[in-house]
């Protein structure tokens, strides 16, 4: 009898922790920030059929600021190619983002230089801690009758707390 008791305890509490780090998981807490520096993928080209012939696509940066209260500033919004070599800096002066505003930057579609491999490096601050912004490239292209179509989202290297 103490056994059985004893192995309904263990099976209670394990299950009461279970739940609990499940709960945890399912309420993602929103960190706030004054600043990161994001590495954003991009695909000014992708290869299709058996001969890796390149497709070339055009690609949107898009960053949205997506605080409901607080401005943020764009400081930089960098441009590389595979090798890691700097094609072009985007931003020649702060970019302020009121509150909810969104800003792009295009790549066109005949821009060769980037690659499989390019990526985006941008780097933003507010005065006050807010929600982080939404960084994503969207990459569109079209071959013969078919089209593609599909994004990638920044991933944060270095925040300023």
């Amino acid at each position: 009898m103490k056994n059985k008791s004893l192995l309904s305890m263990v099976l209670f509490i394990g299950m009461a922790i279970g739940s609990f780090i499940a709960t945890a998981h399912a309420e993602e807490a929103v960190i706030l920030s004054k600043g990161q520096t994001l590495y954003v993928p991009v695909y000014s080209h992708i290869y299709a059929g058996n001969r890796e012939l390149p497709l070339l696509l055009t690609v949107t940066l898009s960053i949205r600021n997506v605080d409901p209260k607080y401005s943020m500033t764009v400081t930089s919004a960098d441009y590389y190619g595979t090798k890691g070599e700097i094609i072009k800096k985007y931003t020649e002066k702060n970019i302020v983002l009121g509150p909810l505003e969104s800003t792009h930057f295009v790549i066109p579609q005949n821009e060769k230089e980037g690659g499989s491999g390019a990526n985006f490096i941008v780097t933003w601050k507010a005065l006050k801690a807010l929600n982080p912004p939404l960084v994503e490239c969207v990459m569109i292209g079209a071959g013969g009758q078919h089209g593609i179509s599909f994004t990638s989202r920044g991933q944060v290297i270095t925040t300023g707390n």
